[in-house]
This record gives structure tokens, C-alpha cells and sequence, in this order.
């Protein structure tokens, strides 16, 4: 997802406009959050699971607590999934 440009009018200036006149964000800094933010929310829930996995192994945490995790945080993301059960999870890491 890029928040881009469609006829020379950034997508989401709205949002851009708050962000600059609420912080001090330039336009192109504030366009990058945006960007930044709604790449984040727009990953899919085996995007997400994969990449968290991954990032928790290089901490050393183990599957059992990984996925525990994992389940917590898919519960409260802004568009949640249905809940999805340890074994769900390790399948869409492992396949």
C-alpha cells in the first residue's frame, strides 16, 4: 500500500495535512508515516504471523510463548482475524 499520488493529489492529505499541522512533520516525513502505518495495518494475518514468529526466534523466546504471543496480539490488532488456535498459527509459519 503507498499512499502515493492519484492526479497529482496526495492519497490520504487529509491525514498528511493533520499530521504537519499537528507535529513537526514536514509534508514528506507525515506522507512516509502514513505511508508507514497503513503498509503495517494492511498485512495479512500470515504476513503478520510470520514476520512476529521470526522476529520473536531472534529473541529466543520458544513456539509455545511465541504463538501464545502471537494469538494476544492478533486479538487487538484494529481489524482483528477470528481468533486462531496455537496449531492454526504454527501452520501458517510452517505450512
Amino acid at each position: 500500500m503507498s499512499s502515493g499520488t492519484i492526479r497529482g493529489v496526495p492519497q490520504h492529505a487529509e491525514l498528511v495535512e493533520y499530521l504537519t499541522g499537528t507535529t513537526s512533520l514536514s509534508p514528506g516525513e507525515a506522507a512516509r508515516v502514513v505511508d508507514e502505518v497503513l503498509t503495517y495495518f494492511g498485512e495479512s494475518t500470515e504476513a503478520f504471523v510470520r514476520r512476529r514468529h521470526a522476529e520473536l526466534r531472534t529473541r529466543g523466546l520458544h513456539n509455545d510463548r511465541i504463538f501464545d504471543r502471537i494469538g494476544a496480539e492478533l486479538a487487538v490488532r484494529r481489524v482483528a482475524p477470528p481468533a486462531l488456535s496455537a496449531r492454526q498459527l504454527r501452520r501458517l509459519v510452517y505450512g
